[in-house]
């Protein structure tokens, strides 16, 4: 059996928690306590991180783009990167330019630095309007940069208290996020914390 090393308050694991759903894969989840990590934990991953994934057999994985990328192309369907090379290069650009796009500013906000709510303002305003001119960030379908921003904005919206209001499109966009069953676990995870 498949074992996900995850913790429930972790939007990295998050990523890898929402993509085994979208794949309808089982896993055995083990729920690390990121104020008191064992000392095997960083056996599986020498920065003691989540998450971690491991197969029967020992093969171990670590960071969440590297996960949701490896069961992409283990498990191909349903797929979530789109057909079109294209659009599956702006969706790993948006993966792998996150932390400016909005990481950084998300916890900026949760540590309260001066400017932080200003500075994820304009990180959102960029969301947006990528948003107005596309449904998802994948493109014309939902797929894993969606999955890979997900995880934060229902963290802002449910426990920073992020209004949308001034941001139709991001708003729409994860109205449409909420219908999907992977996405609204996650939702209803960190609404219960």
């Amino acid at each position: 059996m498949t074992t996900l090393y995850t913790a429930e308050r972790c939007p990295y694991a998050a990523r890898a928690r929402i993509t085994l759903a979208e794949k309808g894969l089982d896993y055995d989840a083990v729920e690390i306590d990121l104020d008191d990590r064992p000392a095997w934990l960083y056996e599986k991953n020498a920065l003691g991180r989540v998450p971690v994934y491991e197969e029967d057999g020992g093969f171990v994985l670590s960071e969440s783009e590297v996960i949701m990328d490896y069961l992409e192309e283990r498990y191909p369907e349903p797929a979530l990167w789109p057909a079109d090379p294209a659009e599956r290069a702006l969706g790993r650009l948006w993966l792998h330019r996150f932390d400016g796009r909005l990481g950084d500013a998300y916890y900026a906000l949760r540590r309260g630095s001066e400017g932080a709510e200003d500075e994820l303002g304009a990180r959102l305003a960029e969301l947006d309007r990528a948003l107005d001119a596309q449904p998802y960030l994948t493109g014309r379908e939902y797929g894993l940069a969606d999955v890979g921003y997900a995880p934060w904005l229902i963290r802002a919206t449910e426990r920073l208290g992020v209004s949308l209001e001034p941001f139709p499109s991001v708003s729409d966009w994860l109205e449409r996020l909420w219908s999907r069953p992977a996405i609204a676990a996650e939702r209803e995870l960190v609404a219960a914390q």
